[in-house]
């Protein structure tokens, strides 16, 4: 259960130490609220269900890679507001308040005038550097290998340079996740439900992780390996794992935070 930590005086809310009941209970509350609403969860997962087959078409039907940067680019763009529709339906069933469509929509399209675009705008500087960064580490190891579409061939890649990018891009990669998964894992939620500033919100993020490593970066590495299930069989999976985790999302936040 959590129970009461000490936050550094005036920097950022008090935070709450978690285990693992915390993250089990966060599971079992964000299953209820689907199964209670489950047309408004579908409904936002769309958003990245449909972003994910045009990523797919871009590839596999035109055969141009280049296709994928514009759809891919919209997920860190949309994807904050679409999480706040999913905290805002475990908001309401949580406070026993209705929920009516036309409100919802209402409170996620007014996130705009607040600090979710911040919010945003940090994630797409997290997309856009590391897609450089991406490119860097493939033209550092690959850069003087044979000219070959990567696309129709992958033997490129068991070389021992290929090899040896996947594992550094794979390292760095994970180092970017991590970061990011730290600064947006309570931020969006505290935004929503606070008038707080996203420069507080992240360091509210960062604090609770540095409180506590080992439940949130499971909880991370559960949502990752989850959400890699979910989008294999045609990202149909991700209409029922990303309102799940959305929901379950909103009650660590409510049990992480004072």
């Amino acid at each position: 259960m959590a129970e009461q930590t000490t936050a550094a005086p005036g920097a950022v809310p008090e935070i709450l130490s978690l285990d693992w009941s915390d993250v089990t209970d966060s599971l079992r509350a964000g299953w209820r609220d689907f199964l209670a609403a489950p047309t408004y969860g579908l409904f936002f997962s769309c958003v990245y269900v449909i972003g994910g087959w045009l990523v797919i078409w871009a590839v596999m039907a035109k055969g141009q890679i280049w296709w994928t940067l514009p759809a891919a680019a919209g997920f860190p763009i949309l994807g904050p507001f679409v999480a706040c529709g999913y905290y805002e339906i475990s908001r309401r069933l949580e406070q026993g308040i209705p929920l009516r469509s036309h409100d919802i929509f209402r409170v996620v399209f007014r996130q705009k005038d607040r600090q979710i675009p911040s919010m945003a705008a940090v994630i797409v500087v997290f997309f856009l550097f590391w897609n450089f960064l991406s490119h860097m580490i493939f033209a550092l190891f690959l850069g003087n290998a044979t000219m070959t579409n990567v696309s129709s061939s992958l033997t490129v890649f068991l070389s021992p340079e290929g090899l040896s990018m996947l594992a550094v891009g794979t390292l760095v990669g994970a180092a970017f996740a991590t970061l990011l998964f730290s600064v947006t894992v309570v931020s969006l939620p505290m935004l929503l439900d606070r008038e707080v500033d996203f420069v507080t919100a992240m360091l509210t993020s960062l604090a609770l992780v540095r409180e506590n490593p080992v439940v949130l970066l499971g909880w991370g590495a559960l949502i990752a390996v989850c959400l890699f299930a979910g989008m294999l069989p045609l990202f149909f999976g991700l209409f029922v794992v990303l309102p799940v985790f959305g929901h379950a999302t909103w009650h660590l936040y409510r049990r992480s935070i004072a």
